[in-house]
């Protein structure tokens, strides 16, 4: 039985301290800000936790005695949520489609790619309450308002996954296509989406378990779904509802996520 040289086994190459002065300023760097934002962000008050856990065990007691006499109400709803988070993940693919085609280096001319960064730089940016807002000010109260918040953060956060994921591609199917007297669509119809399309809908998925949960914030805002009959309970003060609304978003959030994990090892 032959035994295993340890001179034989490949060692990590030493680095010098020059080598290594970038890494320490960076990790440097981050543990100084996590000093300096200690104190705003009042770390200190975790022994509170331990203080108050009188309130907290009566606060946790309410939650331990769900009330399930609505429950087809809040099925009924949590399926309207689902049906936001799906129309508009599907829009935001429509989206960032293009806009992740317009954003990627290797593909578009720097006037074009500059002026979509931004553009998706300044979806991603928005939160969903607030382009919500801005919907519900144009349509009114209602689903549509949630649906049109979640596609447009969705597709800046989507077209900058899908840009990146081009950029990554391989030259030789665009160059092979290229030789045949090829069209710059056809360059990328044939060339392009077959490398990325399983990545992008991998994303997309991601994103659509993302907007489940999003969907159910933006009924803050009466963009419809059960975060409106969650967040109504919360300011009545009616645990026992908020615990049976929250098990079944729990519930549903979880189913998807089991689907959606089927779906993406399909495209592996």
């Amino acid at each position: 039985m032959s035994t295993l040289d340890p001179a034989a086994i490949p060692r990590p190459p030493t680095r010098s301290l020059v080598q290594r002065a970038p890494d320490l300023l960076i990790w440097g760097g981050v543990i100084v800000l996590l000093g300096i934002a200690f104190k705003p962000v009042e770390i200190a008050h975790v022994a509170k936790l331990f203080t108050n856990s009188e309130n907290m065990r009566q606060f946790g007691a309410e939650f331990l005695r769900p009330d399930f006499s609505h429950l087809g109400l809040y099925i009924a709803q949590m399926w309207l949520t689902v049906q936001i988070a799906l129309w508009g993940t599907v829009l935001a693919v429509v989206l960032a489609v293009p806009f992740g085609l317009a954003c990627a280096r290797n593909l578009s001319p720097i006037w074009l790619q500059q002026p979509m960064r931004f553009l998706m730089n300044l979806l991603r940016s928005a939160p969903d309450l607030v382009i919500g807002t801005l919907f519900i000010v144009a349509v009114g109260l209602g689903p549509f308002a949630g649906v049109m918040a979640l596609a447009l953060n969705t597709g800046g956060v989507l077209a900058k996954l899908f840009s990146e994921a081009v950029e990554a591609i391989d030259r030789g199917p665009i160059e092979g296509v290229r030789a045949t007297g090829a069209t710059p669509l056809q360059e990328i119809v044939w060339g392009v989406i077959p490398q990325v399309a399983p990545l992008w809908t991998s994303y997309a998925l991601y994103r659509f378990e993302s907007n489940s949960r999003s969907a159910t914030v933006l009924g803050l805002i009466g963009a419809g779904g059960i975060g409106q009959l969650l967040f109504d309970s919360l300011n009545g003060f009616n645990y026992p509802a908020v615990s049976a609304i929250a098990i079944v978003i729990v519930v549903a959030v979880s189913l998807i996520d089991l689907l959606s994990q089927a779906m993406r090892s399909r495209l592996m």
